[in-house]
């Protein structure tokens, strides 16, 4: 009888932390399909999907988590929490970067097109939202927690109180405050 993968993946998981790195070759294929999911919903929509494709972000995502010595993964909701940060830690560098390059960043001045205003409005949309998360972090990094989980990771409210270790309660009512809070943050950012 074959194991159950979500327990293959917990358990390679706590092999790469305990430090067999041979683990790690036999996870990837494992939670792949799983990581395009998750880079596919970043991607969904932006209008930098034409430079960035899914396979781009789940590379980067598992290079980062990879290059991470001090990792140590409890479990599989675990792991792709962590990699939903890593994620979006990299498209916030990505649009950062765009952004820059599209605001001069030595180059010659061009008609702006359409299409570039709209990359530039996704791009501080985007830094906006990971601004209002930091803050929220601060305040209640629980709640920040739940978003990122939820909204990024795309966990239900179970998966993400079993990741968190507390009850699915608590998570319905961090996630509502927390969409609540930002969006206020985000309508004021946006009046200023």
């Amino acid at each position: 009888m074959a194991a159950d993968p979500k327990q293959e993946v917990t358990r390679l998981l706590l092999a790469y932390s305990g430090g067999n790195q041979q683990a790690l070759e036999t996870l990837f294929p494992l939670v792949y399909q799983e990581l395009r999911r998750l880079a596919s919903g970043y991607l969904r929509g932006e209008s930098h999907r034409k430079t960035l494709q899914t396979t781009d972000l789940v590379h980067e995502a598992y290079l980062r988590l990879v290059d991470e010595s001090q990792l140590s993964f409890q479990n599989r909701s675990h792991f792709f929490a962590i990699a939903a940060r890593a994620m979006r830690q990299f498209l916030v560098y990505y649009a950062k970067r765009r952004k820059a390059s599209k605001r001069g960043g030595g180059a010659t001045a061009l008609p702006l097109e359409e299409e570039a205003l709209v990359a530039v409005q996704k791009s501080e949309a985007l830094l906006a939202l990971d601004q209002a998360l930091d803050r929220l972090s601060e305040l209640d990094p629980r709640a920040a927690q739940v978003v990122e989980l939820r909204y990024f990771s795309g966990l239900t409210i179970e998966e993400t109180a079993r990741a968190l270790n507390v009850s699915p309660a608590t998570v319905k009512r961090d996630w509502q405050a927390a969409r609540a809070w930002l969006y206020a943050q985000l309508e004021d950012q946006k009046g200023q």
